[in-house]
């Protein structure tokens, strides 16, 4: 990649423009940090990356005066619909590392949120929602879903359904 400074466009903030050169064609994009949000990437998973992390900034501000987390609100809500499952289990339904999914465990086990106890083999994990987990999720889930409206309609029905779709999709093709 090569950068250059450019000359200064209206204010007198000059743009840095990149350039990111391959065999088959050159394609240059000069940033306006203002807009940095809309500038493409060329990587999927930059971009699913970036829209992921925008959207757990905006689910996290929405479940910010609840002291609750949008990772935790997910881990709660998984529960609340999987009922009793392994550590392992939820790591895959999650598509969470273990060294994460075992890191926020902990904070909503100190909680009080999340009951665990060992299978019969005392290296696998079984959680549930205790009575204290079923209670914060009830009680975030109006934040929550005020969210999900909001969102669904700036985006409308049918690019909302189409973003699901497409989620699933792209996760069942890389964890298969």
């Amino acid at each position: 990649m090569q950068e250059g400074r450019l000359t200064s466009v209206g204010h007198g903030h000059p743009l840095r423009a990149s350039i990111f050169l391959n065999h088959n064609r050159c394609i240059c994009i000069y940033c306006d940090m203002k807009n940095a949000a809309t500038i493409p990437l060329p990587c999927l998973c930059a971009s699913f990356r970036r829209a992921s992390r925008a959207l757990t900034q905006h689910y996290d501000a929405a479940l910010r005066p609840l002291g609750l987390r949008g990772t935790q609100f997910t881990l709660l809500q998984a529960l609340s619909l999987a009922g009793e499952v392994s550590q392992g289990t939820l790591g895959e339904i999650l598509a969470i590392d273990s060294t994460t999914l075992t890191r926020t465990l902990a904070i909503m086990v100190r909680r009080g949120w999340i009951v665990n106890r060992f299978g019969d083999d005392h290296r696998e994990r079984w959680l549930s929602l205790s009575a204290a987990g079923k209670a914060e999720f009830k009680r975030a889930r109006p934040h929550w879903e005020k969210v999900q409206r909001a969102l669904r309609a700036q985006l409308g029905d049918k690019r909302w359904n189409e973003l699901f779709k497409l989620a699933n999709e792209v996760t069942a093709t890389v964890t298969s």
